[in-house]
C-alpha cells in the first residue's frame, strides 16, 4: 500500500511495508537458491554425459583400430562409410540422427 498505509497508519504502516518487503526478498532468495540447485543438477548431468561420451570415444577409437589393424576394414573404408552416413540426413554436419543399423 505505501505511502497510503504510512500515512493512515505512520509508524505501523511503516512497519507493514517492511514486512511486506521483507516476505518479498524471502521470497525472491528462495527462488534464487532454487535455481541454483537447479543449476548445478544440471551441471552434474552435464559432466556425467561428457564423461560417458569420453569412454565412447576411446572405446571407438579402439575398436576401429583393431578392425584396420586386423585388415577388416581399411581407413578409406571406414570414411567413406562415415561420410554415407553424414549424408544420408541431407545435410554434410558432422552428425547422424539416424539409426545405428
Amino acid at each position: 500500500m505505501g505511502w497510503g498505509r504510512t500515512f493512515l497508519l505512520g509508524g505501523v504502516g511503516n512497519r507493514l511495508d517492511i514486512a511486506d518487503c521483507e516476505e518479498d526478498i524471502r521470497v525472491l532468495k528462495e527462488s534464487l537458491m532454487d535455481l541454483h540447485q537447479e543449476g548445478q543438477a544440471i551441471d552434474s548431468e552435464l559432466l556425467a554425459v561428457q564423461r560417458e561420451n569420453d569412454r565412447l570415444k576411446l572405446y571407438l577409437a579402439a575398436i576401429t583400430r583393431l578392425l584396420v589393424n586386423k585388415n577388416v576394414l581399411s581407413r578409406d573404408e571406414i570414411e567413406k562409410m562415415v561420410n554415407i552416413i553424414d549424408a544420408e540426413d541431407g545435410a554434410m554436419d558432422g552428425k547422424d540422427r539416424g539409426g545405428v543399423i
